[in-house]
């Protein structure tokens, strides 16, 4: 049969132009034979979901389509790990079971819930056009999950700089970034990329009063970084 992995962070994604998006219900609307044939396994966490409560380790996966042996595999090899923490637990029955029409939290919870949303939209077109007025950057916009993977066409004596110390050079970038700025980021080394491309990771999480002047202070230190690398002899590949 035909297997479908997709992570909690392709909800994310429908979450945040769609409120929510059921990867299951997908499928089913699909209709046979896609319905009745494709494995699907989807997962959704507390702390990946709009709700962002990173601290909170409770989740859950759900499978579709699953042989019943290969289920109870599964069951077996969950039932020996360790039960997340009681509040964990009480989030994520939160979480599946949220305010109904009628309840009388139903108004304040779609009122919050909408403004989280419509915040990490605007937080993540600020990120991305931030990005994009920088120098040898570009980022497509953050359309799933809470990071953005802007790439860094890096000049060829910041490449030689990085490797006389040791350093992949998107460490070497990040390194600098953070001695230089204080903003923390992951380089896209760790997570495969092609010979000669290379980015980074952040998240759109920080407050959103707070992102225009992080995307100042990188703009400025990326500036910083080109006009003390740059000799216009090539760069690494977009």
């Amino acid at each position: 049969g035909k297997w479908l992995y997709l992570s909690l962070n392709f909800l994310f994604g429908f979450q945040i132009h769609t409120l929510i998006c059921c990867i299951s219900q997908v499928l089913l609307d699909m209709g046979p034979p896609i319905s009745k044939e494709l494995q699907l396994i989807s997962f959704h966490t507390v702390s990946k979901g709009y709700w962002g409560e990173c601290g909170q380790r409770g989740g859950y996966f759900e499978m579709t389509n699953i042989p019943p042996r290969t289920v109870d595999e599964i069951y077996k090899v969950a039932s020996i790990s360790l039960s997340p923490n009681v509040p964990a637990q009480i989030f994520m029955g939160l979480m599946v079971n949220p305010p109904k029409p009628g309840d009388i939290s139903y108004d304040q919870f779609i009122r919050e819930s909408k403004g989280i949303l419509e915040s990490l939209r605007r937080r993540a077109r600020i990120m991305t056009d931030g990005f994009n007025s920088c120098r040898n950057v570009i980022c497509n916009f953050t359309e799933g999950a809470m990071y953005s993977f802007p790439q860094i066409r890096l000049p060829p004596k910041a490449i030689e700089a990085a490797k006389k110390l040791g350093k992949v050079p998107d460490v070497f970038y990040c390194l600098k970034l953070l001695e230089a700025t204080g903003i923390s980021t992951v380089p896209g080394s760790g997570f495969g990329q092609k010979e000669g491309v290379f980015h980074l990771r952040t998240t759109i999480l920080p407050a959103e009063e707070d992102m225009p002047e992080i995307m100042a202070s990188f703009k400025k230190f990326n500036d910083s970084f080109m006009e003390e690398y740059e000799d216009h002899r090539g760069y690494s590949r977009m």
